[in-house]
Protein backbone atom coordinates (compact mmCIF):
# COMPACT_ATOMS: atom_id res chain seq x y z
CA UNK A 1 0.00 0.00 0.00
CA UNK A 2 1.48 3.33 -0.89
CA UNK A 3 0.85 6.85 0.78
CA UNK A 4 0.49 10.13 0.06
CA UNK A 5 3.81 10.89 -0.60
CA UNK A 6 4.84 7.83 -2.19
CA UNK A 7 4.89 8.29 -5.82
CA UNK A 8 6.09 4.65 -6.30
CA UNK A 9 9.68 5.92 -7.09
CA UNK A 10 11.21 5.51 -3.98
CA UNK A 11 12.29 8.71 -3.58
CA UNK A 12 11.41 10.91 -0.97
CA UNK A 13 10.11 14.47 -1.02
CA UNK A 14 13.19 16.74 0.10
CA UNK A 15 11.79 19.51 2.69
CA UNK A 16 14.82 21.62 2.97
CA UNK A 17 16.66 24.48 0.89
CA UNK A 18 20.48 23.72 0.05
CA UNK A 19 22.48 26.64 2.02
CA UNK A 20 25.85 26.04 0.52
CA UNK A 21 25.42 28.55 -2.10
CA UNK A 22 24.19 30.93 0.17
CA UNK A 23 27.40 30.84 2.81
CA UNK A 24 29.35 30.92 -0.51
CA UNK A 25 27.92 34.32 -1.23
CA UNK A 26 28.53 35.31 2.80
CA UNK A 27 32.01 34.41 2.42
CA UNK A 28 32.87 36.21 -0.42
CA UNK A 29 31.48 39.24 1.30
CA UNK A 30 33.22 38.80 4.52
CA UNK A 31 36.38 39.00 2.30
CA UNK A 32 35.75 42.01 0.82
CA UNK A 33 34.23 43.58 3.47
CA UNK A 34 37.25 42.59 5.51
CA UNK A 35 39.54 44.02 2.51
CA UNK A 36 37.48 47.56 2.27
CA UNK A 37 37.09 48.31 5.71
CA UNK A 38 40.17 49.66 6.26
CA UNK A 39 40.04 51.73 3.52
CA UNK A 40 37.39 53.54 4.93
CA UNK A 41 38.95 54.07 8.23
CA UNK A 42 41.67 56.14 6.66
CA UNK A 43 42.10 60.00 6.19
CA UNK A 44 43.00 61.68 3.20
CA UNK A 45 45.05 64.47 3.05
CA UNK A 46 42.80 67.49 2.41
CA UNK A 47 43.28 71.29 2.12
CA UNK A 48 40.39 72.93 4.55
CA UNK A 49 38.42 75.96 3.03
CA UNK A 50 38.99 78.93 4.93
CA UNK A 51 35.40 80.75 5.74
CA UNK A 52 33.93 83.49 7.24
CA UNK A 53 31.74 82.55 10.12
CA UNK A 54 29.73 84.43 12.74
CA UNK A 55 30.83 85.09 16.05
CA UNK A 56 29.14 83.49 19.02
CA UNK A 57 26.87 84.78 21.19
CA UNK A 58 27.65 85.47 24.96
CA UNK A 59 24.24 83.43 26.58
CA UNK A 60 24.83 85.17 29.69
CA UNK A 61 27.68 87.38 31.57
CA UNK A 62 30.31 84.21 32.44
CA UNK A 63 33.65 84.74 31.14
CA UNK A 64 34.92 81.73 29.33
CA UNK A 65 37.41 79.13 30.03
CA UNK A 66 39.92 80.04 27.34
CA UNK A 67 42.40 76.93 26.67
CA UNK A 68 45.62 77.51 23.91
CA UNK A 69 47.68 75.19 22.12
CA UNK A 70 51.01 77.35 21.22
CA UNK A 71 53.10 76.32 18.33
CA UNK A 72 55.76 74.84 19.95
CA UNK A 73 53.20 72.73 21.95
CA UNK A 74 52.68 74.51 24.86
CA UNK A 75 49.41 74.71 26.80
CA UNK A 76 48.06 77.57 28.48
CA UNK A 77 44.51 78.22 30.91
CA UNK A 78 42.91 81.61 31.74
CA UNK A 79 39.35 82.88 32.40
CA UNK A 80 37.84 86.25 31.72
CA UNK A 81 40.41 89.14 31.79
CA UNK A 82 43.28 87.02 33.71
CA UNK A 83 46.72 86.63 32.55
CA UNK A 84 47.42 83.12 30.18
CA UNK A 85 49.13 80.81 32.66
CA UNK A 86 50.96 77.57 31.40
CA UNK A 87 50.12 74.30 32.24
CA UNK A 88 50.62 70.65 31.18
CA UNK A 89 48.01 68.37 29.99
CA UNK A 90 47.13 66.43 32.91
CA UNK A 91 47.19 69.66 35.07
CA UNK A 92 44.16 71.19 32.41
CA UNK A 93 41.51 68.38 33.09
CA UNK A 94 41.97 69.33 37.06
CA UNK A 95 41.80 72.73 36.64
CA UNK A 96 38.42 72.99 34.34
CA UNK A 97 36.85 70.61 36.89
CA UNK A 98 37.88 73.36 39.65
CA UNK A 99 36.42 75.67 37.66
CA UNK A 100 33.07 74.02 36.36
CA UNK A 101 32.32 73.32 39.94
CA UNK A 102 32.85 76.85 40.91
CA UNK A 103 30.50 77.81 37.87
CA UNK A 104 28.56 75.16 36.03
CA UNK A 105 27.45 75.42 32.38
CA UNK A 106 30.51 77.80 32.12
CA UNK A 107 31.36 77.49 28.47
CA UNK A 108 35.39 76.43 27.16
CA UNK A 109 37.08 77.75 24.17
CA UNK A 110 39.99 76.44 22.63
CA UNK A 111 43.00 78.42 21.04
CA UNK A 112 44.89 76.19 18.74
CA UNK A 113 47.53 77.42 16.44
CA UNK A 114 46.86 76.77 12.62
CA UNK A 115 51.13 74.89 12.92
CA UNK A 116 50.20 72.75 15.98
CA UNK A 117 49.19 69.03 14.49
CA UNK A 118 45.88 68.02 14.45
CA UNK A 119 46.26 64.95 17.15
CA UNK A 120 47.29 67.19 19.63
CA UNK A 121 44.47 69.35 19.23
CA UNK A 122 42.11 65.83 19.34
CA UNK A 123 44.57 65.18 22.74
CA UNK A 124 43.24 68.95 24.06
CA UNK A 125 39.54 68.13 23.67
CA UNK A 126 39.60 64.51 24.71
CA UNK A 127 41.22 65.99 27.81
CA UNK A 128 38.57 68.29 28.26
CA UNK A 129 35.79 65.78 27.26
CA UNK A 130 37.41 63.47 30.12
CA UNK A 131 37.21 66.81 33.01
CA UNK A 132 32.98 66.91 32.17
CA UNK A 133 33.04 69.40 29.04
CA UNK A 134 30.07 68.48 26.97
CA UNK A 135 30.40 70.76 24.38
CA UNK A 136 33.84 72.78 23.34
CA UNK A 137 33.77 76.18 20.62
CA UNK A 138 36.44 76.38 18.79
CA UNK A 139 38.40 79.59 17.99
CA UNK A 140 39.13 80.66 15.04
CA UNK A 141 39.85 84.17 12.98
CA UNK A 142 38.32 85.67 10.02
CA UNK A 143 40.75 84.90 6.29
CA UNK A 144 43.63 87.20 6.03
CA UNK A 145 44.10 87.45 10.01
CA UNK A 146 41.34 90.48 9.86
CA UNK A 147 39.78 90.76 13.90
Amino acid sequence: MQGPFNRGSGRKPMGEINVVPFIDVMLVLLVIFMITAPMLTQGVQVDLPQVTSEPIEKSDDRDPINVSVERDGRYSIWMGDDEPREVDLDEIANRVIILLERSPGTPVMVHGDRNVPYGQVVTLMSTLQVAGVANVGLISEPPGGEG
